[in-house]
């Protein structure tokens, strides 16, 4: 059983009248669901904050400390946690009394004294919401994520990466400083297609974003640009912390080899590097551009090397000559 179905499974009981308390918890347990314990208001709360708290609750209106409803309002007021949800049990029969508990966050009331069968079918109502909620937000999840990644590589996608390219470009009109981009090439990569097979060139593709991923700081993005070409936006980095990077990057697709189905290959890259400066800001359109030249250099200069875009275009890699930071 998942620990999601656990939790689900787990009630908690809110009762400080030790007899109503017993009687609770031997029905509970007959029905297969795992019972926790509190007497007072305070120590229900305590326990439904908890990570992996019990997903239903059982709280009496009248307790010691916070009241039923005044839990309930708390628990609503954090919607960062997983859902819980309340059956409130109350003497008060009053129409007025229980849309005031309902409007302070219960799910649903029972009035005492209830009917064993009535709770049972009350709880499994809660049970199926519940599900039906975490379905919902597994669905949202799996969505957002198809949204917002490459669903080859796990990758953000294009979409991402460019806005992210944006986002950053404000940042810096708004604070200054400067940012790295980075375009990574594969060299040759038709030909694994041609020669190995698409699922070769899947293999490839899969392995240098694990790799190039693993290279990048947690706050760097890395995103594929189309095909074989990603996108690396490096904020708060100079032209040579960005080119550091980038050969850093190189250095790691092209060693060690990567497996593909049959056996193994090896990959190189050729990559262009822009960084923007504050003090000469571009448009992000303009950056992509000199990005896109200097990866261009890098192919006609030889490929498997990193190329600076700078008035006087650097390259790093093999046979390289010295960059020229900005």
């Amino acid at each position: 059983m998942t620990d999601s179905m656990t939790q689900k499974r787990s009630v908690l009981i809110a009762e400080d009248d030790p007899i109503s308390r017993r009687v609770l918890e031997s029905f509970l347990t007959k029905w297969g669901f795992e019972v926790i314990i509190a007497t007072n208001g305070n120590d229900a709360l305590a326990i439904l904050e908890k990570h992996q708290s019990p997903r239903l609750a059982l709280l009496d209106w009248m307790m010691p400390g916070m009241e039923g409803v005044q839990v309930c309002k708390r628990l609503r007021e954090n919607a960062t946690r997983p859902y819980t949800y309340v059956l409130l049990l109350t003497a008060r029969g009053e129409k007025e009394d229980l849309l005031t508990g309902l409007e302070m966050g219960a799910d649903d009331y029972l009035t005492k004294p209830f009917d064993s069968q009535e709770l049972r079918a009350r709880l499994h109502v809660g049970e199926r919401i519940l599900q039906l909620q975490d379905a919902l937000i597994s669905s949202r999840d799996t969505l957002h994520f198809q949204a917002t990644h490459d669903l080859l590589t796990g990758i953000s996608n294009r979409g991402v990466v460019l806005d992210t390219l944006q986002r950053e470009r404000a940042r810096q009109a708004r604070e200054g400083g400067m940012f790295g981009v980075v375009l990574v090439d594969l060299d040759h990569f038709k030909w694994v297609n041609d020669t190995h097979g698409h699922l070769a060139g899947d293999a490839v593709l899969q392995e240098v974003a694990r790799r190039m991923a693993a290279c990048v700081r947690p706050y760097d993005t890395v995103g594929r640009y189309g095909g074989e070409e990603f996108l690396i936006v490096v904020p708060n980095s100079d032209s040579a912390g960005t080119m550091k990077l980038a050969e850093r990057i190189r250095q790691t697709i092209e060693s060690p080899l990567i497996a593909i189905p049959g056996g193994e290959i090896q990959m190189t890259a050729s990559l262009g590097v822009a960084v923007n400066n504050a003090q000469v800001p571009v448009d992000h359109q303009v950056l992509l551009r000199m990005v896109d030249e200097a990866l261009y250099g890098a192919k006609n200069a030889g490929r498997n090397r990193s190329v600076l875009a700078v008035p006087e275009l650097a390259e790093v890699g093999p046979a390289a000559v010295t960059s020229n930071p900005l």
